[in-house]
Parts: structure tokens; sequence; C-alpha cells
């Protein structure tokens, strides 16, 4: 089967404490929005402490065209990509060798907070000595669920490339995307909740040769579920500036409802139950979330802990939060023979869940 071999991921450069963030948010908001108190509150509740971003506060207060969001998205999804890929191709935790980017076969870039054609994928090969042979697979518009199905799409080249190396390259910018002069409900819990992050994982296929320093998780079975005619349960309105974020509060509904029948058969399919999991990777969409993954499959809630350290050390970076969450199991708590789920969900709406495997 095909394994994760490395992860990496990379802190965006400026932090910002939770309180601060609902203070300017109060700022740029309190004219404009009636009973706003009230509704600052999800900063306050939703279990976020820290979050990282690429831009400083004050660059909130100054408007910003579309044009400029994205061109400052491209130049940073670039320069944070060239860095974390290094990290990854070089991370001595997990590589007994350095590997070089001419020997990987496909990248899969996966993000959904700017547009860029080329992909930045091509922008990063111009820096980086990847062979002109590499394979481009760039996934675009997965929102939260894209760590997960990039995941996934390397599985499947893997299986059908048993020596090949894959990256899968997480990065999203939502700071870039936040609309100070929309003052919807969507809006405000988006300001509460997104982050800046940036990861990547190296996939190798059964027959790559590559030593490892630890057992890592060799990808088991992967699924996919689409729920029809919901695409205004989470996602993008684009505007005429920009990237304005719908997000409705039937999710943890959702996942309760719709989730669990849909994790009970993929568990069934691999003669599994939600019981015989070691570990619960779960893409930490929020505090609900959290609580929603308990109730519809029946775990404890110790199993959603790293998740939780995620969220309130990162908040919610969308594609990339699940990685992030990935690694601490990695690095901290994989033993040979433990099983895991890793579970994602995105705009579609949609779920990707992976079943992962520690071996030697």
């Amino acid at each position: 089967m095909p394994k994760i071999i490395s992860i990496s991921t990379y802190q965006p450069p400026y932090t910002l404490q939770q309180a601060n963030a609902e203070e300017l948010t109060k700022e740029l908001f309190h004219t404009k929005v009636p009973k706003l108190e009230r509704y600052l509150k999800v900063f306050e509740n939703g279990g976020i402490a820290t979050r990282h971003f690429c831009v400083p506060p004050e660059w909130h207060r100054i408007d910003h065209s579309f044009k400029e969001r994205n061109d400052l998205y491209i130049k940073l999804a670039t320069q944070y990509s060239v860095a974390v890929i290094q990290a990854c191709l070089q991370n001595e935790k997990f590589l007994k060798m350095p590997i070089s980017p001419k020997d990987i076969d496909a990248i899969i870039f996966v993000s959904s907070t700017g547009i860029s054609t080329p992909s930045i994928d091509a922008r990063v090969m111009n820096q980086l000595p990847f062979s002109d042979k590499v394979k481009r697979i760039p996934l675009w518009g997965l929102g939260c669920a894209g760590g997960a199905a990039g995941i996934s799409r390397a599985y499947d080249f893997c299986l059908a490339h048993p020596e090949a190396k894959v990256l899968v390259v997480c990065v999203e910018l939502c700071s870039l995307t936040f609309q100070p002069n929309d003052f919807s409900k969507s809006n405000l819990v988006g300001a509460s909740l997104f982050a800046d992050g940036v990861a990547c994982i190296l996939v190798s296929g059964e027959e790559a040769e590559i030593e490892t320093r630890m057992p890592t998780p060799a990808i088991i079975a992967t699924g996919s579920k689409w729920m029809p005619d919901s695409e205004n349960v989470m996602g993008w309105d684009i505007k005429n500036n920009g990237l304005h974020v719908v997000f409705q509060k039937s999710i943890p509904a959702i996942i309760t409802n719709w989730l669990g029948p849909f994790i009970e058969q993929f568990l069934m399919e691999q003669e599994l139950y939600s019981e015989q999991l070691h570990h619960f990777i779960a893409h930490p969409g929020g505090k609900k979330v959290l609580k929603a993954y308990e109730d519809t499959l029946y775990l404890a809630p110790q199993k959603n802990d790293i998740s939780r350290e995620i969220l309130k050390n990162h908040g919610n970076m969308s594609s990339p939060t699940v990685l992030y969450v990935l690694e601490q199991f990695m690095l901290n708590e994989g033993q040979v023979e433990d099983t895991g789920l890793l579970v994602a969900l995105g705009p579609g709406f949609c779920a990707e869940a992976v079943l992962l495997k520690w071996r030697e």
C-alpha cells in the first residue's frame, strides 16, 4: 500500500490572540452590525486561543481590491510552498536521507483561497529543481476537504504507479479573503474561525525505495461522499471585491445526520467498527463540528484531543488543517499496527475519509 513518508507544516509570520481578533472585528463592524456584541461571542466560545496570518492586523483596516488580494496570494502561496516542500523533503524526523525535488513524480497542489493560472505548483517548479516531466495535479474549490482529498488522489496515483513519490501541498491564506465591508453573520463567523496555514506530505508507492526513521501510516482505503443540492452549505460567493464566505449554521446537524451513515458504511466495507480505531484524525472545522463527530460516531471526547489542540492554537486553516493534526499523530502517537481514520468535510457538500495503518 502507498505510505505517507514525511510531513511538514509552516507557520505564517503574524500571530494574533483571539481576544485581539475580536477587538479588531469590533472596531471594523461596530457601527454597521446591530447587536454586534451578541454575535462577537463566537470569538469567545469557539475554542480558539491563537491564529496565524500572512498579513498584519492593520492590513484589514484598508480596503483592498480583488486583484491586490490575489496578487499577494500568488506571491505568498509560492513562497510558503517552496519553504514547506523543502522542509518535508529534508525532514530528519522521518527521513534517513533527504529526497531531491527531481525525484518527485507528481505534485498535487491544493488551495481554495486564491486564483492562479498557471497554478502555484508551476511557479514553485521555477524555484526548486523539479523534473520538467513531473505530473501537475492542482485541486481547487474543495475547501476544508482538500487536504484529505489530496491524500486520496496521491493514493490513487501511487496505486497506478507503485514506484512513485508524490507531494501533496496545501496552502490556504484565508486572511486575504476577509471582507471588512461584508456585515453578514457568515462573515463574522468566518472572521472568528479561519486562519492561514501551509502543509506538505510525501506519499510513496509500495515499490519506492525510501528509508524512514519511524513507523509511518500506510493508506489502506479511501472514500468520498457528496450531498446533492447542497451548494449553499459552504463555499464562496464570488463578488467584484473578492471571495465572500458562505457558511451555514446547519453544518453540525449535517454531520450528525449525514456523515455518520457514510463513515459507518466505509468502515464496514473494511470490516471495522469505530470502536476499533486507535486514532481519529479529524479536520477541526470548529468546536461544534468536533462535538458532532463524537455524537454521530460514538467517539470518546479524548479521541479529538489533538484536533482540539490544533483548533486552539491555529484556528481553522481550511485544507491544511487536517494535515497539522496528522503531523502530531505521526510525531507522537502512531505505533506499528495502529489504525487511524482521517476525515474532512468541504464545499459540495462533501466528505473525504482515509483509512490509515501504521507500519514499519
